[in-house]
């Protein structure tokens, strides 16, 4: 997938060729507030003037003062080079953010193995799971071999044991996930389960359904922009 340099207003970034092969969990740059209709700042309310300069903050368009969006923190939904700078609001969202995208990225590329059951059938493969370099596929491995485009995802539900009414931790060991197949409005359903018997991936298989927990967070938010 070929990528371009490209500046905006914001900042530059590096971006696909094309706008179909942009990642699921992307983000578009918003709109600026026009500087004529932002007099004061909309965080503090304080009046711009020769002194107080006006900044519009680059994840959400909106115009503050330097106090109020001072921060320059790395925003990769939106593919800057470089940090950017960010009101507070958002420059807290972003560095959550930038955990997924320097970790649990990773774990989800990497793959885990799961039983993997298509549909209402009773029986299950053994199958390695992972998120293409691309972030477009979720590729799965087994006897079979399968590839679900994460925008055709409509549903995903993180399976847990050992919550307690005392308030106990809980540990994901699987998931249900419900897609479309392209070119159709049919929905399939896959259920993953973390097997009993590789105890040693159990940790590791927990490790990749929390990060898909938040993947699928992330492209919920895409969706809805």
């Amino acid at each position: 997938d070929a990528k371009k340099l490209v500046r905006s207003p914001s900042g530059l970034r590096m971006v696909p060729e094309h706008r179909a092969a942009r990642s699921p969990f992307g983000l578009d740059e918003p709109p600026w507030v026009p500087d004529k209709e932002c007099p004061r700042c909309m965080q503090c309310d304080t009046k711009f003037d020769f002194i107080t300069r006006k900044h519009h903050c680059r994840r959400c368009g909106k115009c503050f003062c330097d106090k109020c969006c001072s921060k320059k923190v790395p925003l990769p939904r939106m593919c800057f080079v470089d940090p950017v700078r960010q009101c507070v609001e958002c420059a807290l969202v972003s560095q959550k953010e930038t955990e997924f995208y320097d970790k649990q990225l990773k774990v989800l590329m990497n793959g885990a193995t799961f039983f993997v059951t298509l549909g209402t059938s009773d029986k299950s493969e053994l199958m390695v799971c992972r998120l293409s370099n691309n972030q477009r596929y979720l590729v799965l491995d087994g006897d079979s071999h399968y590839e679900i485009e994460i925008i055709q995802i409509s549903t995903v539900q993180i399976l847990t044991e050992g919550f307690t009414p005392g308030g106990g931790n809980t540990r994901a060991i699987g998931m249900i996930l419900q897609y479309k197949v392209p070119g159709s409005e049919e929905v399939t359903q896959m259920k993953f389960t973390a097997g009993e018997d590789f105890s040693c991936n159990k940790k590791l298989s927990a490790a990749w359904l929390a990060a898909m927990h938040k993947a699928t967070k992330l492209l919920y938010e895409s969706r809805d922009q």
